[in-house]
């Protein structure tokens, strides 16, 4: 290191004391581990038919515990878990979403994104938003609570929203990742502060006695990965 670089990192704090890590043994090959939860994992479906059925809170915080312990630029964890399951609260979100959804689909969205959108049968109505028993808006933090810089938010937000839907799938429930545009109207509701961007809304819960489910096919293993250079 040059007297430099050196300098560079003089009074940086020091660096974290380090523990022993503990490898997860799931008792089997790495390849039976990892056939296993590919064979709970692809049975994960996208719902939009809820249950009113009750979900307890603590279910819901063990879900956002494991959310959290993903992995984030320099360790910020830009997140926030904002979970509702007040009637009146979720009324409040469905009513603003429906009118924000309706104005997407009369004029912000594409003719292509329309037709790419019809064959799973969505539309301005989000019934779900008031049925599911708890909603999990979450929001990415533009800078951390005691305004130091965040890094890569989008992309460790990202990977927490995916810890979180395996979590709730791994726990039995079901849930549905909603995007409404702008989602602006969120952080009023919801009363957050300025340095947290509504990221996406989760409504969580069980399906539907009734549930279905388009029939999609997903892409094989030759069209997702690529070994090397893919010659």
């Amino acid at each position: 290191m040059t007297e430099e670089t050196s300098d560079r990192f003089k009074g940086l704090p020091p660096l974290l004391p380090h523990i022993s890590f503990r490898r997860y043994d799931p008792g089997v090959s790495p390849e039976e581990g990892a056939r296993r939860f590919h064979a709970v994992m692809e049975r994960r479906r996208t719902v939009r038919m809820f249950s009113d059925r009750p979900v307890s809170r603590e279910a819901i915080e063990q879900i956002c515990l494991t959310a959290g312990t993903a992995p984030s630029g320099a360790h910020k964890q830009p997140w926030r878990f904002v979970c509702v399951n007040d009637p009146a609260l979720k009324r409040e979100i469905r009513l603003a979403a429906e009118e924000e959804e309706r104005e997407f689909y009369a004029r912000r969205a594409s003719r292509e994104w329309l037709e790419d959108l019809a064959p799973l049968g969505t539309d301005t109505n989000k019934p779900f938003l008031e049925t599911a028993p708890w909603i999990i808006v979450v929001f990415a933090l533009a800078k951390s609570d005691d305004g130091r810089l965040v890094y890569y938010r989008e992309e460790s937000v990202g990977i927490a929203v995916g810890f979180l839907l395996a979590a709730a799938h791994h726990a039995g429930l079901v849930t549905l990742t909603h995007t409404p545009s702008p989602m602006g109207f969120l952080k009023k509701l919801l009363n957050r502060p300025d340095h947290e961007r509504p990221y996406v809304v989760i409504p969580i819960g069980y399906p539907a006695d009734d549930c279905a489910v388009p029939d999609l096919k997903r892409k094989p293993l030759n069209e997702i990965m690529v070994v090397n250079r893919g010659d």
